[in-house]
């Protein structure tokens, strides 16, 4: 594999139907290399701090095989950094990437964390309505990553993928079954037990919590 593009984000307007809102969905690739800290890209802005970013989902990453299946359902090219990524990765195709698995660019170790879930930004994003809908069940979801180790990433570098831990939990098995009510326990189990974020493993414990209740 190999890093296509790097793309940062700066803030930009946004209209989400009566509502104007700020974003940084959109990125722009960039030709110099970029430092990685714990904290994501430096340079780059995430606005919604209470969906994105933070230590579980400091880095997102979609691979060019996701883009050529989106470019032949959409019918046109899209540049990278489209779906809001940092990192686009040659032969990366994200749905079979579990949670705990390693991505190396550099020195820099990046863990895959979770599922992108998408929202209303995306379609607004690409000019598709309804696009978030087609996004969930495609599941193409892209791989949240925490940063292990730190380094800098710039285009044209390698990028090494190892295997994580037991349980293999998929990127799309958590998106499909995010937001099911009747996923079994043995499954919520599994997944609390895999490097999930902080986020996933949130709601799937509200879930077992609730069942006790």
């Amino acid at each position: 594999m190999i890093v296509v593009s790097v793309n940062i984000g700066t803030p930009r307007s946004m209209r989400l139907g009566s509502t104007e809102c700020a974003t940084g969905i959109w990125k722009a690739s960039v030709a110099e290399p970029v430092i990685v800290t714990a904290d994501g890209l430096d340079g780059d802005t995430i606005v919604d701090q209470r969906n994105h970013g933070g230590p579980d989902q400091a880095v997102y990453l979609y691979g060019t095989a996701d883009y050529a299946w989106w470019e032949s359902e959409l019918g046109r090219a899209l540049p990278p950094g489209a779906f809001g990524e940092n990192l686009t990765i040659s032969d990366l195709e994200s749905a079979s990437l579990c949670a705990g698995d390693l991505v190396q660019i550099g020195e820099t170790i990046l863990e895959v964390t979770a599922p992108r879930i998408p929202c209303a930004k995306l379609d607004v994003r690409l000019e598709e309505p309804g696009f978030a809908e087609r996004f969930l069940s495609a599941e193409r979801p892209g791989a949240h990553c925490r940063v292990r180790q730190g380094g800098t990433v710039q285009a044209g570098m390698n990028a090494v993928g190892t295997p994580g831990p037991e349980p293999r939990v998929s990127l799309a098995e958590l998106m499909r079954t995010r937001a099911v009510a009747d996923v079994d326990t043995a499954t919520l189990l599994r997944h609390l037990t895999a490097p999930i974020s902080a986020r996933e493993r949130e709601r799937r414990q509200r879930e077992l919590d609730r069942r006790s209740a």
